[in-house]
């Protein structure tokens, strides 16, 4: 399976950056680039984003940015506004799902939504519980290089776990594109 590792959201050389903000007609430079925990590996007429960080907050928290990262360039993205997402499940996998979910529909659905970052705030992993909250700001064309769109989280192949070998937590989730 092929993989693309990502250093950077967007890993264009920084003129073609420059260029591209340029003519977005953005004001400013484009916000500085996130330290990630994720990768897109191929996946037949999908994508499956893999995740990691310390612990499952983080690989949860970077799970989401991922998703947002293949809808748009997050460096386009100000942290101008926040977006409080509380969900639950029935398991770590339906937990995750809905998670991912509840921020896909601020997306697609008014106030359109994206979020630059997600910071978990409450996660309760005996109820499978999760509040969190994105800061980014509504997505608007003019602004926001458009990627992929994102049709709806799977759990075909969905994965959460904590590594032994790295001592840190994966997930592992395709979404429809």
């Amino acid at each position: 399976m092929a993989c693309k590792e990502l250093e950077a959201p967007c890993d264009m050389p920084e003129e073609v950056r420059a260029k591209n903000h340029e003519n977005s007609g953005a004001e400013g430079p484009p916000a500085p680039q996130l330290e990630l925990g994720y990768e897109y590996l191929d996946h037949t007429a999908d994508i499956q984003l893999h995740s990691w960080g310390p612990s499952l907050a983080v690989a949860f928290e970077q799970c989401c940015v991922a998703m947002f990262g293949y809808i748009t360039e997050l460096e386009y993205v100000t942290p101008t506004e926040t977006q409080e997402v509380t969900t639950e499940g029935d398991d770590l996998l339906s937990l995750l799902f809905h998670f991912l979910d509840e921020f896909l529909f601020l997306f697609s659905a008014d106030p359109f939504f994206v979020p630059r970052e997600v910071k978990i705030t409450h996660l309760d992993t005996n109820s499978f519980k999760v509040t969190a909250v994105g800061t980014g700001e509504t997505f608007d064309i003019s602004k926001h290089p458009q990627g992929a769109e994102v049709k709806a989280i799977t759990y075909s192949n969905m994965q959460v776990f904590s590594s032994e070998s790295d001592n840190k937590w994966h997930c592992y989730v395709i979404v429809d594109i």
